[in-house]
């Protein structure tokens, strides 16, 4: 059987009970390495799973998922995944490999990002659909995604912005020339993605385009970071605040609050209210 466990968001003890017992039956166990990342390593994992792990990069998951697959029905496999297994639609196309094969699966769920960011208290069943802000490059600024955003906000959803993450990824040199040589891992910050979305902001209004914002520096948002951890941290603050706002190392994800926020919200926001100007972020102005 090939197995699909969740690890949640902290450390090696947010394996569920279930999880736990099905990899240490497991004759195979693959780490998924790409999509999310854990405050800890794989060999803290190793030691309270007391099983060796396989690193599984996005190309290995992509384009070879026959070797994760392989023996998996005369044997037990796991694939695990930070969060849920089905954070990602990468892990969707492993089980329909899978059964093409023939092979059983089972999937042992936990907490992911997409339910934990409660934490900061906005309401669940009031965001709208989720957006991801990859790292911008000289020749690649994508901004489609910020369309997304704004029918949100009129809907008055809140909109959950998962954050780039760059993992054995190679230069365009290295990548053209068949060189085995990879970047190091770089993930973006709460920072670089309110820099970006008021870029974004900037030049649909130099383009003539309504961006929906009268001004975008009090826009209310909230910023995340090792959900899940220990050392979690949560600011909330304008959008122009979270350009400086500090909230340590990866991984961190962005909210962009709806138009309209209940009391209940706001009063859990203020726990969390950036203390410079503090008061700036209760002033909130349409996206």
């Amino acid at each position: 059987m090939l197995y699909l466990i969740g690890l949640g968001l902290g450390d090696a003890k947010d394996i569920t009970v279930k999880g736990l017992e099905a990899v240490r039956r497991c004759s195979r166990v693959y780490l998924e390495a790409y999509t999310s990342v854990l405050t800890v390593g794989k060999e803290a994992l190793e030691e309270f799973y007391g099983r060796k792990l396989i690193l599984a990069d996005r190309e290995e998951v992509e384009q070879e998922a026959d070797n994760i697959l392989k023996d998996a029905d005369i044997s037990d496999v796991a694939f695990l995944v930070v969060g849920d297994p089905f954070g990602a639609t990468t892990h969707s196309d492993l089980v329909l490999r899978a059964t093409k094969l023939g092979i059983p699966y089972r999937v042992i769920h936990n907490a992911s990002i997409m339910n934990a960011v409660g934490c900061c208290g906005l309401q669940l069943y009031k965001f709208g659909e989720t957006v991801s802000i990859v790292f911008w490059t000289d020749t690649w600024r994508p901004e489609s995604f910020f369309d997304k955003v704004k029918k949100n906000r009129q809907n008055g959803m809140h909109t959950l912005c998962l954050l780039d993450i760059k993992v054995k990824e190679q230069s365009l040199e290295n990548l053209i020339k068949g060189r085995k040589i990879y970047e190091p891992p770089r993930y973006m910050s709460v920072n670089q993605a309110a820099q970006q979305l008021l870029e974004i902001i900037q030049n649909q209004r130099i383009q003539g385009e309504e961006p929906g914002t009268q001004d975008p520096r009090r826009t209310l948002c909230v910023g995340l970071a090792r959900v899940g951890a220990d050392d979690q941290k949560i600011a909330a603050g304008t959008l122009q605040q979270m350009c400086t706002v500090d909230l340590g190392e990866p991984l961190h994800s962005l909210i962009i609050t709806g138009g309209s926020i209940h009391p209940m919200e706001m009063e859990m926001l203020n726990l969390f209210s950036i203390p410079e100007n503090s008061s700036e972020s209760q002033s909130i102005d349409g996206l």
